[in-house]
């Protein structure tokens, strides 16, 4: 994978602040959907689709392209704003998710919108989507010429049938499927500590066959460079755990669970009115784009 310079990295900083915009912008006009994680994970989706996938906007059916699963279909939001940065359509039409007859629907639904390779909703599915996948991609003898991405929730991991797509794909070895875990530490009805303690995460993982890395999932960097080590892994699957907290980049919505399947207008009043939620996030982001150019000494 090609080396980041440091612009390249502070210019996919900047891609990711603007995805963040977008995403609250579209919540606002649908009225509904999941802010904590569309936010957090917007450093991941600018990763992999402006600098780690092999995709092609204007021809999303592209056979040599590399496949990117959401098991977690809730945080459709990131994905939709993402593609439409890199050009899949235009990025007016984020203002119509959720609405009746929009292609961007609650959930991704694979025939409304090209770029999309799998409906998702039922929690816990993506990733035997994605196993299924690898192992065609090995039969059709494309296995050396595309990775299967698979992101996940941490709360999707009480999800038995993950655990079983897991141990089929370290039984089968295959080190063309990479998995990103949302490790946001938080699910709709609490804190995943509380709801069904995962650790040691990473010990479950590998005792199911993979290769595990943990990076910071706001540290693109590392994002990269993990991906990086996971495509040349040989005989396992990969995981990445990304450690991220939930509704990054606004401060006033950080780290609280209440922000899982709220959007701005319906939030908790607690630290902002819901009148001033929409206002608020907007001036949060556009402030920490100018903090991105002056990084911490």
């Amino acid at each position: 994978m090609k080396y980041l310079t440091d612009e390249e990295v502070l210019a996919l900083e900047h891609k990711a602040n603007d995805i963040r915009q977008s995403i609250i912008e579209m919540l606002v006009a649908a009225g509904s959907g999941h802010t904590a994680g569309p936010l957090d994970m917007a450093d991941v989706f600018t990763a992999l689709y402006f600098h780690i996938l092999r995709h092609n906007p204007s021809n999303p059916a592209w056979d040599d392209r590399d496949r990117l699963v959401l098991s977690a279909g809730h945080i459709c939001p990131v994905l939709y704003a993402t593609m439409a940065h890199a050009g899949y359509f235009p990025q007016e039409e984020l203002l119509t998710l959720r609405q009746f007859g929009s292609r961007l629907q609650g959930h991704p639904h694979r025939t409304a919108l090209p770029g999309i390779e799998t409906s998702s909703g039922p929690l816990g599915s993506g990733l035997s989507q994605a196993v299924g996948m690898t192992l065609a991609a090995r039969m059709d003898n494309q296995y050396t010429s595309k990775f299967i991405y698979c992101i996940t929730g941490d709360g999707e991991l009480n999800e038995g049938q993950i655990w079983e797509a897991a141990m089929l794909a370290g039984k089968e070895k295959l080190n063309n499927l990479i998995t990103i875990v949302d490790r946001n530490g938080i699910q709709i009805d609490g804190y995943t500590k509380d709801v069904m303690p995962l650790e040691s995460l990473k010990d479950k993982w590998e005792s199911f066959g993979w290769h595990v890395q943990e990076v910071d999932g706001h540290n693109i960097r590392q994002i990269v460079d993990a991906v990086g080590k996971a495509q040349t892994i040989y005989g396992k699957p990969s995981v990445i755990i990304a450690h991220t907290i939930p509704s990054r980049g606004v401060d006033v919505f950080e780290r609280d669970f209440r922000w899982h399947g709220n959007p701005p207008g319906k939030g908790p009043e607690d630290r902002v009115p819901r009148s001033e939620q929409a206002k608020v996030a907007l001036e949060k982001l556009r402030t920490l784009a100018g903090a991105i150019d002056k990084p911490e000494s």
